[in-house]
């Protein structure tokens, strides 16, 4: 240790812990990231069980709207997320997590009570602008940083996203089934209530953090997202999260009618359709993903994704007006979208200065919500305007674009993550000594990047994934 000046002070009060030292979650951080996983899946459970049914609902309506207002419909509540997530992040940190999660849901609740009783879809679309202005995603985020260490923090992240996709995949298949029973409006209805009953959640199960403070790996800092914007590698993942996403939501303008037309299948039954391909597609994605993470073959798995998406969305324009085409083409589709879906925050992860994380990720899911947005107005007006077909050559162009960024993209990084949670009085630490330190983890055999944050109480490792790796040498950098 006598490389590093204030050596006594780091001896003393530096002492890490890693997940090697406690490999468990205690029961209040596995409390903490059930329900606030629960909070995040019922949310997002609300926005995507109108998908799979909206757009022929919307064609029921009396003024018979064009399908461009649908898609508007469908896509405006990234527009308002997109605008608003980022500052209730950046405003939890200054007036408390739960507050600006009460505010988040009591909003998102308020637009599901407007569409409910909207007769008109100008009214629909208002109803779900203002869902999205319950933008509470970033606030969920910071408070599972909150109240889990650093060491189980990718843990309860990975919880969270399991949610979100378990709600992807029960809402294209209870949609059709929910609107059999209680129609669209009664969904917008249940999604209220069941926003009510995640406040209830927030206020009586999430336990209350003993202290709330900004996390480089889960917040968003505005003074590095000039440095997150400029980054050639992030911005390849950014339009990637956008083009996905506008492709997801431009389908759903399409889909429903094209099921319908080409099958005379009733709305009520098309998760028959849906079920069996998510079923597939997720028996196919989960060795792709294992494969690309222990071969160190992720641009590779990546690329093929890319280009199975490109695939798939010439098989929609192809096949559009025949029953047994779309479902081909959703199979391929679902297939690649997965496989994207799962390895893109991973990728993120890899590349992404490890200081910076939380500011990549909120640019990226930013980005995700900007392609709601713009997938679903332009799919509708492509619809309208052009026909099916027309809304598959976009998205087909869309991915073109994807695949040669991602073809060009340098491979990312065979890393793993280390987080260790320094002790309260590494508060002290002066910029030289954080600076040296930082200098002396770096020369460990295996680590290829390293943060120092005192004011965290953090030190972040990106390590060689082929290098076998022992705490210890941390520890006894410390120590010594």
């Amino acid at each position: 240790m006598s490389a590093l000046p204030n050596s006594a002070l780091l001896s003393q009060s530096a002492t890490l812990h890693s997940a090697d030292a406690d490999e468990n979650m205690t029961p209040v951080e596995r409390r903490a990231t059930l329900s606030l996983a629960s909070i995040y899946g019922l949310r997002m459970l609300g926005m995507f069980l109108i998908l799979p049914i909206f757009s022929l609902y919307a064609s029921t309506l009396p003024e018979k709207p064009s399908h461009w207002m649908v898609g508007l419909a469908l896509g405006a509540y990234g527009l308002t997320q997109a605008l608003f997530q980022l500052p209730f992040g950046m405003a939890s940190d200054r007036y408390g997590r739960k507050p600006m999660i009460y505010l988040g849901l009591f909003v998102f609740a308020l637009g599901s009570i407007v569409a409910a009783c909207a007769h008109t879809i100008e009214g629909i679309i208002i109803g779900r602008a203002i869902q999205g202005a319950g933008a509470v995603s970033a606030v969920v985020t910071a408070l599972v940083a909150d109240l889990t260490r650093d060491e189980h923090r990718t843990k309860a992240m990975a919880t969270i996203g399991g949610t979100i996709a378990v709600a992807f995949a029960l809402s294209l298949v209870g949609g059709p089934l929910l609107n059999r029973w209680i129609g669209v409006s009664g969904i917008f209805i249940m999604t209220a209530i069941l926003t009510i009953l995640a406040m209830l959640v927030v206020r009586f199960v999430v336990p209350d953090p003993a202290h709330s403070h900004f996390h480089s790996d889960a917040s968003t800092a505005p003074t590095k997202l000039k440095d997150v914007l400029k980054h050639r590698q992030l911005l390849r993942l950014n339009y990637g999260i956008f083009a996905l996403h506008a492709a997801q939501m431009a389908m759903f303008v399409v889909v429903p009618f094209a099921i319908v037309s080409s099958s005379g299948m009733h709305l009520d039954q098309h998760w028959h359709i849906y079920l069996p391909v998510l079923l597939g597609s997720f028996v196919l994605m989960v060795p792709a993903i294992i494969y690309a993470e222990r071969h160190a073959k992720m641009k590779q798995v990546f690329v093929v994704a890319v280009m199975t998406m490109l695939l798939a969305q010439i098989l929609f324009a192809v096949s559009i007006q025949h029953f047994w085409g779309i479902v081909l083409s959703l199979t391929v589709y679902f297939i690649a979208f997965n496989v994207l879906e799962a390895s893109l925050p991973s990728i993120i992860s890899k590349v992404a200065p490890a200081a910076a994380k939380g500011t990549a990720m909120g640019v990226y899911n930013t980005s995700q919500s900007l392609g709601v947005f713009v997938g679903g107005a332009l799919g509708g007006y492509l619809s309208h305007a052009f026909g099916f077909s027309s809304v598959f050559i976009f998205c087909g162009v869309m991915m073109f674009l994807w695949l040669l960024l991602a073809s060009s993209m340098q491979a990312p990084p065979a890393v793993k993550t280390k987080m260790y949670t320094m002790e309260d009085e590494a508060e002290g630490m002066t910029a030289d000594t954080a600076e040296a330190l930082r200098s002396a983890l770096l020369k460990l055999d295996g680590v290829i990047e390293a943060a120092v944050l005192p004011q965290e109480l953090t030190v972040i490792l990106k390590i060689d994934k082929s290098h076998t790796w022992h705490d210890d040498q941390v520890y006894q950098l410390l120590r010594g």
